[in-house]
C-alpha cells in the first residue's frame, strides 16, 4: 500500500508545482502587460520631449555668421516659400497649424547682448507720404528697419510689402505736424513704425522681428 500512495503523492505534487508555475509565468506575464499599459498611458517616461522647434521661426544670427545661410540652416527658404499666414514669407519644413501659434503672432525678443549678434539692416526704397491730421502740411518719410534674425524677417518684409506700407500710412495719416516736428515725437514715431510693422509680420508669418526703425529721410511741407 505504502508503494502505491508514493507515485499518487509525487503526482499531486508534482501537480502542485505546476500550478506554482503557471501562476507565476501568468503573474509576469500580466505585469509586464500592466506595466506596458502604464508606459505607454504616461506613467512611466524616460524624461520628458522637448517641444519641437518651428523650422518657420526666425532664429537669431550670431556675429559673423551669414543671416541667409542661418535661415536655410534653420529650415528656411531661400527666397520667399509658404509661411504662417497669406501669402507666404520665409518658411520650410512643417506646416504652422502643426504648432498651434497665438491668432496674434509670436513676438521675437530683442536678444539683451546684442553685441554678440549680428544686425541686419534694410531700407525700404519707397518713401512714405501722407498729409497730417492737424495742418494742411504733408510728411514725405523713409525709413529702414533693423532685425537680429535671419535673413526670413527681411524676406518677409519684402513679401508683405504692401500690407505694410497700408498700415504705415494709415498710422501717418494720424499723426499731428506738431508733434512731428519735435525730436521727442519723431522718437514715439519710431516706436509706433516698429509696432506697426511687427504686427503685420506676426499677423502674415507667425512672427515678429524688426527691432527698430531708422529714418533716413523726414520731410514735413
Amino acid at each position: 500500500m505504502s508503494d502505491e500512495k508514493k507515485p499518487a503523492a509525487a503526482a499531486k505534487k508534482g501537480g502542485k508545482g505546476k500550478l506554482i508555475i503557471l501562476i507565476v509565468v501568468a503573474m509576469i506575464v500580466g505585469g509586464a502587460g500592466a506595466a506596458g499599459g502604464l508606459y505607454a498611458g504616461g506613467f512611466f517616461s524616460k524624461g520628458e520631449e522637448k517641444p519641437k522647434e518651428d523650422p518657420n521661426k526666425p532664429v537669431l544670427v550670431l556675429k559673423g555668421e551669414d543671416p541667409q545661410a542661418v535661415a536655410e540652416a534653420h529650415g528656411g527658404a531661400a527666397a520667399g516659400g509658404e509661411g504662417h499666414g497669406e501669402g507666404g514669407g520665409g518658411g520650410g519644413g512643417e506646416h504652422a497649424s502643426n504648432f498651434h501659434l497665438p491668432k496674434g503672432g509670436v513676438d521675437l525678443p530683442t536678444p539683451k547682448d546684442t553685441q554678440n549678434y549680428q544686425a541686419t539692416y534694410f531700407p525700404v526704397s519707397q518713401p512714405f507720404t501722407t498729409n497730417l491730421v492737424d495742418t494742411d502740411s504733408f510728411a514725405q518719410i523713409t525709413i529702414a528697419v533693423s532685425t537680429y534674425y535671419d535673413a526670413r524677417v527681411i524676406q518677409a518684409m519684402t513679401t508683405h510689402e504692401m500690407a505694410i506700407r497700408s498700415a504705415i500710412l494709415m498710422m501717418l495719416a494720424q499723426e499731428q505736424q506738431s508733434v512731428l516736428s519735435t525730436p521727442a515725437g519723431k522718437e514715439q514715431l519710431q516706436a509706433k513704425l516698429v509696432k506697426v510693422i511687427n504686427t503685420v509680420l506676426k499677423q502674415k508669418t507667425g512672427y515678429s522681428g524688426v527691432d527698430n526703425v531708422y529714418f533716413t529721410n523726414f520731410v514735413i511741407q
